[in-house]
């Protein structure tokens, strides 16, 4: 009977938590002292096989094991990781033209000429300042990241706060829909809502708010436009009672409305949770990866086949973290196929943290 309960358990197991074939582990920055983290706040863009995705240089400290291990008194350093092979190697950049004001970037200006989202080398960043603050930047390249425009001073709409990641959809060659996380009315940060520009930056309006204001908080949103122009956005939610998960919320009137979706991800672990992020394959799947804060601690991934409306077995693409403090995923879709995952990791609870890649294959 024991026997029977067992391989009923493994069989559950297979069935909930799969591994992709053939996934590779690759380094993508670690330097001593730093705490290398958090790409999901600010962006990642790719051209066939190369990929250009950012993250924080912060300055290591061994702290009590419930926080991250990093110096909050010295400034997050921007970086760029670059690589010309399909995330198999990696060159770090860090542009002075990245630096907010703070540590010595350009004084904060108006944007007087409006940005060109055609051009094929365009991106464009906006990142906060402060989360409760709710001051946030913009910056854009027309070189795939290599020099920036910047910092420009981005709106918060007349509410309390906008502690904006970079989400954006291009919708022509003005036009671009920015899908951000403002405050609360308490000042915290926790509510989403999208904005429009149709000059290119030079004004931007705000839409619709996303979804009510939760208990907890839902934040750090990822969006994609289907072939039906329909949008879908992810969001990373946390609950009452330490209850961490992942929403999905669609648009059918280009971000006028939205209507929420079943949860794609049901748990993302303790310690509030991971932000997702969520790319549409070549072949018209759609594909959600996120960090998983609670033992076994690692990165994991869902595939949908139905335009979002249902999702497939969980994928793990890792399960050896030493520790919860990981993940903060973006991913992109590389020549061959294979999805590229970036995100932020370590090998024992009080060391430096590093930025690692897993090359994995979502199948067919």
């Amino acid at each position: 009977m024991k026997r029977m309960t067992m391989l009923l358990l493994l069989c559950m197991a297979a069935t909930f938590a799969a591994s992709p074939a053939g996934q590779k582990h690759v380094l993508v920055y670690k330097e001593a002292g730093r705490f290398g983290g958090w790409p999901a706040n600010h962006g990642i863009w790719s051209w066939g096989d190369e990929i250009v995705v950012g993250f924080s240089a912060a300055y290591f400290k061994q702290m009590p094991l419930d926080r991250h291990q990093y110096d909050n008194t010295r400034p997050e350093e921007p970086r760029l990781a670059r690589s010309l092979d399909g995330g198999l190697t990696w060159n770090i950049e860090a542009p002075k033209s990245l630096l907010p004001p703070e540590q010595g970037g350009a004084t904060v200006t108006e944007l007087k000429q409006s940005m060109d989202f055609s051009d094929p080398n365009f991106l464009m960043t906006v990142r906060y300042l402060d989360k409760d603050k709710g001051e946030s930047l913009l910056f854009y390249s027309t070189d795939r990241g290599k020099t920036w425009h910047g910092s420009y001073k981005f709106p918060t709409f007349g509410m309390l706060g906008v502690a904006a990641r970079t989400d954006y959809v291009i919708e022509g060659k003005h036009q671009a829909l920015l899908v951000l996380t403002a405050s609360k009315a308490n000042g915290k940060e926790g509510r989403l809502f999208c904005a429009r520009t149709t000059d290119g930056g030079l004004h931007w309006t705000k839409v619709a708010e996303i979804g009510d204001e939760p208990e907890g908080f839902r934040i750090m949103p990822s969006t994609v436009r289907l072939p039906n122009g329909e949008l879908l956005t992810a969001a990373r939610t946390h609950g009452p009672a330490e209850t961490n998960w992942i929403d999905l919320y669609r648009s059918h009137d280009k971000g006028a409305t939205w209507k929420m979706e079943a949860k794609p991800v049901a748990s993302t672990g303790a310690h509030s949770g991971n932000p997702p992020h969520m790319i549409r394959l070549r072949d018209g799947r759609l594909c959600l990866t996120y960090g998983y804060r609670s033992e076994p601690f690692g990165i994991r991934a869902r595939i949908s086949r139905d335009q979002g409306k249902t999702w497939g077995a969980e994928l793990v693409l890792r399960s050896d973290g030493a520790w919860w403090d990981l993940g903060y995923v973006r991913s992109v879709q590389r020549a061959d196929g294979k999805v590229v995952t970036i995100y932020y990791f370590n090998d024992q609870p009080s060391t430096e943290r590093f930025i690692e890649a897993t090359v994995w294959d979502p199948g067919k």
